[in-house]
């Protein structure tokens, strides 16, 4: 500890001065006693938690964080950022008659503690739980006020039970798009036998249920499942040997994690059809307290568009598209394929049509070369890559024409990597003259292109004088006329409904809804995640693990690794860690149904690791059930629907805005399905979320560009300079492998956990980014220090508290602070109520003299949801034998947060010219006589007449003369 530290001062001056050590010494006391007093825990309304009735009686609140992963290189003092903000707000809500829930649990599945066990062959359960285990121990010593009976990690077997059980409830469910809402698949099979619901056929004629072999049965029911496997494009990282979500793959097209290359492979995996939901999806935002910028980006990954589907026949096929400008369908004069399209090799003739042009080809021989070519190429690409604005576009033709259905006219069908198979149906019909990627298209490959929206400028209506496409909502149609249907000198809105009319008509197309969500892979090709409670016949059929046979526990392996591969060789594919353990994949099982025991082949895929995330909330509400997912009494008390809180959920989480389209998103449908299917009485899982900034820190950089320790680096005649070599400075993020972490342990034995909690609350507006500065802490070890010095005597160690009323200044100081305070933790504005806690104590350490017991007492209630230890301290200091932590928080007088006067300024032309003392109930007459008569005023206007009086009472007088 350095010498010049202000927390290390002498104790030998000032022995009962508050420093680091006595500070460290208060802190962990009152951390045992805490949790030997279960100051913390939240009782429920029923079951083992049950407790003391009338705290179950006063309003709840339900506080959380976002799940931490439990790193092993531990914490820095950036993650506990929103950890000391949940905390604030958890103990000002108790110490304002609430019963909160606040509580901390580990998101322990995933990749880091995979990669680890690789290259250490430590399990990852034993480096997992380690992590765990000091993190906790950090946790603690920051005095965070959790309930921790209610801790769990996500690795547990007896919490991943649940999430297999939740798997096996999305398993089991369907969505009937008439109910809106997802129903038991029990009853859609009921449907199909008693033949109130035709069974679906590839071959388009009615089948009996009771025809269809078990498989045949599988695949149809597979179709409508809200969890099914399919074969379908995916994102394939080799380097990582596995498969990745869309979300999980960064704007480059490599993964996030690694930074690996993706390709699209097809695969069979397992999805969640949250497509399903996409509409309560959006319609939920409405209803929730969430950043408009995270709803913005929920909305714009959702996606919807309103448009219609259209039928292209093609050599005995349809090709159908979905456009949201189906007025412009006379103008379509090509089409475009994803290189996935599975129609694809369907129609690709032997050689290419007499008069094709040379530069559609690609320079192959035949199209069947110039496909496969090209379907490679595309693979190399993301999909943010194949979608960018690219000068240059690419494709090629299939060597096939397909019908525009409302000309007749014969187009041909490209195949180009800006159409993605995961938006929409995966086929486009390209109108060049309105769309400017078409446009681009048409150009690069002197295809035609037909001007049916009349152009509102001189540009004319010959697309191939334009020098871009012309693209309008309010504009007349034009050449858009047929013998059967007419949409020339309509607008837009006009021609599309009767088009659409018509196209429903013909039976060759129908109005419809599209969206930009996809469904949510749900596999992954690792070790370390929940394996799925699915087996396999023999004929292939999965089927769900009854109940009683949950968990299925991870077997033990030798081997983590998944096969990894050159992360650049996209003709690879995944082999899991588990299907090399053939004694746990190959078992012989009874599994309820009627046929005995059978012999089956358990999934060897894991669950993603955002699985435990989706529904963890739940868990903290009644975390010890082995019966239920969630007892409902519980549940309906945590998080049911009440005043302004239509959808349920959590009263404030707290966590990153980077998990918007991710963790956020498939927390929300897990929520839905389970709300549907009776499980949950909240159809939303978190009705107000607040995203907190981050900390930063500078990063500095040798002349090799390598970080070098920032803790080393000196600062002298304005450059920064590391082992006398310059070195470059740039504030970024603060982590291990930059070399500029700073853990809360180093603060916490400096300064004491009180200061990094004041610190970190008081850097600047929870939600905005901020700079860590090590130096700058001390400060809010001065405000803890004074406040300790305006009740304890530095010397003896005595209360000087006197049992004496206060005057009238520091009642008005008090309650302004009180006011200004519980305003300010109400909005989370823990910065503004650190500084109104520092301006009243500075008044009340001006003001000399012991303080009034009550104004004491009242001080120390303000300051103890931010730094709750020190606040316990001088609580018992002052007599109390309970703890500061349910005592209610101040209310203040209004009579004294009213200014008993204010200052009026009186300007003569603009020019301030004397300041008055008013009542703050002034009238707009009575202040222009005080103004009109003050002295200052009077010579100001040296005899001048008055032209006009401007009255803004209680605080302006603007005199203008004649």
């Amino acid at each position: 500890m350095s010498e010049t530290n202000p927390a290390a001062a002498s104790e030998v001056v000032a022995p009962h001065r508050y420093t680091a050590a006595m500070a460290n010494e208060i802190e962990a006391r009152w951390q045992d006693f805490w949790e030997a007093r279960g100051t913390y825990q939240a009782p429920n309304p029923s079951g083992d938690l049950a407790g003391d009735p009338t705290l179950v009686a006063k309003p709840k609140k339900f506080i959380m964080d976002m799940f931490p992963y439990p790193s092993g290189a531990g914490l820095h003092v950036g993650h506990p950022l929103g950890y000391i903000a949940t905390d604030v707000s958890a103990r000002y809500q108790r110490m304002s008659g609430h019963n909160v829930l606040h509580t901390l649990g580990f998101d322990a599945f995933g990749l880091p503690a995979e990669q680890y066990a690789v290259q250490t062959g430590t399990h990852p359960r034993v480096s997992t739980e380690a992590n765990i285990k000091n993190m906790q121990v950090q946790l603690r010593r920051l005095g965070l006020g959790h309930d921790n009976r209610r801790s769990f990690g996500t690795i547990d077997p007896d919490y991943y039970k649940w999430t297999q059980w939740i798997f096996l409830q999305i398993f089991n469910s369907w969505y009937d798009d008439e109910a809106k809402k997802a129903r038991p698949i029990a009853e859609l099979v009921a449907q199909f036998e008693s033949g109130e619901r035709a069974v679906p056929s590839a071959e388009g004629h009615a089948r009996a249920w009771r025809d269809l072999t078990a498989a045949e049965r599988a695949d149809v029911l597979s179709e409508f499942r809200l969890a099914y496997a399919s074969d379908a494009p995916v994102n394939w990282c080799p380097g990582l040997g596995t498969v990745l979500a869309n979300e999980e793959v960064t704007a480059d097209g490599r993964s996030e994690r690694g930074n690996f290359p993706v390709f699209k492979a097809k695969l069979r995996q397992w999805n969640m059809r949250i497509t399903a939901y996409a509409d309560r999806l959006l319609d939920g935002l409405n209803a929730l307290d969430w950043p408009e910028a995270i709803k913005l980006q929920q909305r714009n990954w959702i996606g919807r568009s309103e448009g219609a589907r259209v039928d292209f026949p093609i050599d005995g096929e349809v090709i159908t598209v979905f456009t949201t400008r189906q007025d412009t369908l006379f103008g379509a004069t090509y089409m475009v394929l994803a290189p996935e399209h599975p129609l694809v090799e369907k129609f690709i003739p032997a050689a290419w049509p007499e008069g094709t042009h040379e530069v559609w080809t690609g320079g192959h021989a035949t199209p069947a070369e110039a496909v496969a070519a090209y379907r490679a190429q595309a693979a190399s690409k993301s999909d943010v890559e194949r979608q960018a604005e690219a000068k240059d576009k690419t494709g090629v033709f299939t060597g096939s024409y397909a019908t525009n259905p409302v000309s007749g006219q014969q187009v041909p069908v490209f195949i180009a990597d800006y159409v993605l198979m995961g938006y929409g149906t995966g086929a486009i019909m390209a109108v060049p003259a309105h769309d400017t990627r078409d446009f681009a298209f048409a150009r690069a490959f002197e295809l035609p292109m037909r001007c049916v929206v009349e152009p509102s400028d001189d540009r004319g209506t010959d697309p191939t004088t334009w020098d871009d496409a012309f693209v309008s909502y309010d504009a007349k149609l034009v050449n858009s006329s047929s013998d059967e249907v007419s949409l020339d000198g309509l607008g837009v809105v006009e021609a599309k409904a009767r088009i659409t009319e018509w196209l429903e008509r013909k039976g060759i197309g129908a109005g419809t809804v599209n969206f930009r969500l996809r469904d949510w892979l749900f596999s992954r090709q690792r070790y370390w995640g929940e394996p799925f409670p699915i087996v396999y016949d023999e004929e292939g059929v999965a089927h769900p693990l009854p109940e009683s046979m949950l968990p299925l526990e991870l077997p033990e392996v030798d081997d983590y690794s998944p096969r990894t591969f050159d992360p650049d060789d996209a003709n690879t594919s995944p082999e899991t860690p588990l299907s090399r353990n053939e004694d746990w994949v190959a078992v012989t099982l009874d599994l309820g149904d009627g046929r005995g025991m059978r012999k089956y082949r358990r999934e060897t895929n894991t669950m993603p690791n955002w699985a435990g995330s989706c529904w963890y909330e739940l868990r903290y509400l009644d975390p010890h059930n082995s019966e239920k997912l969630v007892d409902p009494e519980n549940e309906r008390y945590w998080m049911g629907p009440r005043d302004g809180m239509p959808h349920g959920g959590v009263d404030l989480y707290v966590g990153g805005a980077e998990h918007a389209v991710l963790h956020l998103l498939y927390a929300r449908f897990w929520s839905k399905v389970l709300y549907d299917l009776g499980h949950i009485s909240s159809a939303e899982p978190f009705h107000k979320l607040y995203n907190q900034g981050m900390i930063q820190a500078y990063v500095y950089r040798d002349s090799r560009g390598i970080a070098v320790p920032a803790a080393e680096v000196e600062e002298r005649d304005g450059g920064y300079y590391y082992e006398g070599e310059k070195v470059t400075r740039l504030l970024g993020k603060m982590g291990k492998s930059l070399k500029n972490a700073v853990t809360p342990d180093e603060i916490c034995d400096e300064y004491g956990a009180d200061t990094l909690r004041l610190y970190e609350m008081a850097m600047g507006p929870l939600d905005v980014s901020r700079p860590w500065d090590t130096r700058a802490v001390v400060g809010q070890f001065r405000l803890l220090q004074r406040l300790w010095r305006n009740v304890v005597d530095e010397a003896t160690g005595a209360v000087t508290v006197v049992d004496t009323e206060p005057d009238e200044d520091t009642l008005r100081a008090l309650h302004k602070a009180i006011d200004g305070v519980r305003h300010d933790l109400e909005g989370m504005r823990f910065n503004t109520a650190i500084a109104k806690v520092t301006e009243l104590n500075n008044h009340l350490t001006k003001a000399g003299g012991p303080l009034p017991r009550s104004v004491a007492e009242s001080l120390v209630l303000l300051v103890a949801p931010l730094a709750p230890h020190i606040a316990e301290e001088l609580w018992r200091k002052l007599g109390h034998t309970d703890s500061v932590v349910h005592q209610d928080f101040p209310v203040a007088d209004p009579a004294y947060v009213v200014d008993e006067t204010v200052t009026c300024v009186v300007q003569v032309k603009g020019k301030v010219k004397a300041r008055l003392e008013v009542s703050p109930s002034i009238s707009d007459e009575e202040l222009e006589k005080a103004a009109l008569s003050d002295e200052k005023v009077v010579a100001a206007l040296d005899g001048a007449g008055i032209r006009k009086v401007i009255v803004r009472a209680p605080k302006l007088v603007n005199i203008v003369p004649a």
